[in-house]
């Protein structure tokens, strides 16, 4: 299961998205976002999911890593459908016993919301970290966020920080799978027994994690010294950022998008 989890992971192509300005791809994600939240009915969601799709389809990413990275969160999508299909109330119920009750606005709006958060989830991933690099990824935080320097905000130290979280999720996710796998062939049991136990079986996995990521880090913060890595004050760039027409028309149609599922959401009834 955790070698699904692809968040933070890069996968390099020459897609569309990957050529794409990595800071025109962070100010697409925000109107995607709002595109996303501001959808409410099964049009405009279905709009939504659909430009999702599209946007898979132009990546180059394999459909398959996009299932595998949603899997470990099927337990999470099915509590939200089962929350919202029996505590959701209407007017056209479609089961009833004893005090259990499901409508069919429940059934509706625990339908949408699956698709909302698999659109979420999937889109959010598409378009920043499967196609847009680490050094990337900080360059254009730090180019999006540089007028905040004027009232003296760390804004290079605030992308780096940023940029190495997400870099080191997968690293971790990796060697949490190696810890299991380890405490597994020592004959540790982490799936039998009540809540508690399998809470107290994890400690053999925390600790070794925690004592690896401190690790990590400090060999890190070293490495970085002997690079003489002072922060970004004077420090130039080996590629510089140029964003190109396409990069711009991109951003249009998703603006574009944008008004168009809000103009969908007030006008439909469905």
């Amino acid at each position: 299961m955790l070698k699904d989890i692809t968040l933070g992971q890069f996968f390099p192509g020459k897609s569309l998205l990957h050529r794409t300005d990595a800071r025109i791809k962070m100010i697409i994600l925000v109107v995607y976002l709002v595109m996303v939240l501001a959808a409410s009915k099964l049009t405009s969601i279905a709009t939504v999911a659909a430009i999702t799709l599209v946007m898979v389809i132009i990546s180059g990413i394999q459909l398959k890593i996009i299932v595998k990275a949603l899997k470990p969160l099927i337990f999470i999508l099915a509590f939200t459908a089962i929350i919202n299909l029996f505590f959701v109330k209407g007017e056209t119920p479609l089961f009833e016993w004893r005090f259990i009750r499901i409508y069919k606005e429940g059934l509706m709006n625990a339908a949408l919301m699956m698709i909302r958060l698999v659109s979420l989830i999937t889109g959010t991933s598409v378009l920043l970290t499967y196609t847009t690099s680490p050094l990337e990824l900080t360059d254009a935080i730090e180019r999006l966020f540089s007028p905040l320097k004027r009232i003296k905000v760390p804004v290079h130290e605030f992308a780096m920080m940023m940029t190495i979280a997400l870099r080191f999720i997968p690293t971790l996710i990796e060697e949490t799978d190696k810890i299991i796998s380890a405490q597994k062939a020592r004959g540790a049991d982490f799936e039998s027994g009540g809540i508690f136990k399998r809470a107290k079986a994890l400690i053999p996995i925390l600790i070794p994690l925690f004592v690896s990521a401190f690790r990590r880090a400090d060999e890190l913060a070293e490495a970085m010294e002997c690079r003489c890595y002072r922060g970004g004050e004077g420090r130039t760039k080996m590629k510089q950022m140029k964003s190109r027409p396409a990069d711009y028309v991109f951003l249009a149609v998703m603006t574009g998008l944008c008004v168009l599922i809000y103009f969908i959401d007030s006008v439909s009834v469905v």
